[in-house]
């Protein structure tokens, strides 16, 4: 056996040790430890699928609810015009006060207006197409009872309050108004 021979098969042996050596020294326990890993991103990978699925679901409904409720969002939204809402309904009414409760009537998120008013009607329909229109405007507004009907020759004159509820505008609205 040549010299050369000898070298090649020691340098041969000292490499397939050192392979068998990495092997079980660094594959081994890394692989261990990978598989345990994979599992623990596999279950996380769920858990982020399952909450993506309800925050989709929730998503969804509350477009869906935002869509319905469209005309309420927005009717509490809008900043309450006692001038506008007199202007609007002064026809309808013969007698219209609006004004507006002290604040320790309310629960401070709320400006409520209270309206009294007394009109003549012909029929009680013509009273209930007041209502619905009342309640297609674009405030929120609170018919109070009881509702007074009183027969008067060949109209009905009819008595009721209003609570007209306003958002009380915000700290920011407040010093904007101010300047």
């Amino acid at each position: 056996m040549s010299r050369q021979t000898l070298y090649v098969i020691i340098l041969s042996f000292v490499l397939l040790i050192a392979v068998i050596a990495f092997s079980f020294l660094m594959l081994i326990p890394k692989g261990k430890e990978y598989r345990s890993l994979r599992l623990e991103s596999k279950k996380e990978i769920q858990q982020l699928e399952l909450s993506q699925n309800r925050y989709d679901i929730t998503y969804n409904r509350l477009k869906e609810v935002q869509s319905q409720n469209r005309h309420t969002i927005t009717a509490f939204e809008t900043t309450f015009n006692p001038e506008r809402f007199e202007k609007l309904y002064k026809k309808e009414f013969q007698d219209l006060y609006l004004t507006e409760i002290t604040a320790s009537d309310t629960n401070g998120t709320f400006k409520v207006y209270e309206v009294n008013a007394t009109s003549k009607i012909t029929s009680p329909q013509s009273f209930y197409t007041f209502l619905e229109n009342i309640n297609k405007s674009d405030w929120i507004i609170g018919v109070n009872f009881p509702i007074l009907f009183e027969r008067d020759e060949n109209m009905i004159r009819s008595s009721f309050t209003m609570k007209v509820h306003n958002t009380a505008p915000s700290s920011d609205e407040k010093k904007s108004e101010k300047n």
